[in-house]
């Protein structure tokens, strides 16, 4: 049917299949659960893009063929995420060019993962903010320096450029993309048949702070051994401008030049991290945890928790206590 909505799935070098195959089930379940009576359109149509070569993507499945050819238009075109290391600057540029024109021609790009990189490979990223995996946003933000990345969130929606975090935010990409063509209903019924949350949660809560130690100062470096080795509790000005050599409004610019952070950030960051681990694996009330990790003050503690984790101590610990 004309109206529509199609979502192709580009299967690249080392997408991963789990995710495809899961994204099509998924549409295929809103479809079910889909509602014209309420507004909604005729349901979603799927197609797999196969990449091969330099050679320009092709339909390999559609699940709803239609007479006379698939035609070439697509309102969705998702990047899934891989298992392998991002794909290459090379291995990119001609499925990026293919992606560019398609989105010329108004297909909303979205990408999962570590597919942002093939995403970032369009050019299209370029003052945009983007998410992925935590554990690549560093290389993301030194291939892709004009992208504005966050990792902290789990989804990202420009409205014509879409990002998901990590290997399994298929699914909220998913859910998302449901809601946008079929309604909140169809969305919220296709969450409850699949056991999902619906869309709301936030990388951060996952996410551990991974310190940048590779970036070549060796000042700087000595003062986040400091840090390191006492948790961030001990984190004055003139004690960490002292290991570093340096004087201290010469530190502090090196500092958040070198790890992207300040100092006082970086130390209530290394003191959240280890307050993560007292909830998710003692059983400590929250102010002896407080306490533990440097904070005389067990309400400062839950809103620099709060700020940086995006959920309360209590609410984590409900979460992901072991």
């Amino acid at each position: 049917m004309d109206n529509e909505a199609r979502i192709g799935i580009l299967l690249y070098p080392g997408a991963q299949l789990s995710a495809v195959l899961g994204l099509t089930d998924l549409f295929r379940i809103a479809t079910r659960f889909n509602h014209p009576g309420q507004g909604c359109g005729p349901g979603l149509r799927i197609l797999h893009w196969q990449a091969s070569g330099t050679d320009a993507p092709e339909v390999v499945f559609d699940s709803d063929p239609q007479p006379g050819g698939q035609g070439t238009r697509c309102d969705v075109l998702i990047l899934p995420p891989t298992l392998e290391p991002p794909i290459s600057p090379g291995a990119a540029a001609p499925l990026a060019a293919w992606l560019a024109d398609r989105h010329v021609e108004g297909a909303v790009l979205a990408s999962v993962c570590a597919g942002a990189f093939l995403l970032g490979e369009t050019g299209l990223l370029a003052g945009r903010v983007v998410t992925a995996h935590w554990t690549h946003a560093q290389l993301l933000r030194d291939r892709f320096p004009e992208a504005r990345v966050d990792t902290d969130r789990l989804i990202i929606d420009g409205g014509d450029i879409i990002s998901a975090g990590g290997l399994m935010s298929w699914t909220d990409l998913g859910l998302k993309l449901v809601e946008r063509f079929l309604g909140p209903v169809a969305m919220a019924e296709t969450a409850r048949m699949l056991l999902v949350d619906p869309p709301g949660r936030e990388q951060r809560y996952y996410s551990g702070f991974v310190p940048r130690l590779n970036h070549g100062d060796a000042a700087i470096l000595k003062a986040q051994h400091l840090l390191q080795a006492n948790e961030g509790k001990k984190a004055r000005l003139s004690a960490l401008a002292a290991a570093a050599g340096l004087e201290e409004r010469t530190f502090l610019r090196r500092f958040q030049k070198a790890t992207g952070l300040t100092a006082t950030d970086y130390a209530q960051r290394l003191r959240v991290a280890r307050a993560q681990e007292l909830l998710q694996f003692g059983q400590q009330p929250i102010e002896r945890i407080a306490w533990q990790v440097g904070y005389s003050d067990p309400g400062a503690f839950r809103k620099v928790f709060l700020r940086i984790v995006g959920l309360p101590p209590g609410e984590y610990r409900q979460r992901f206590h072991t």
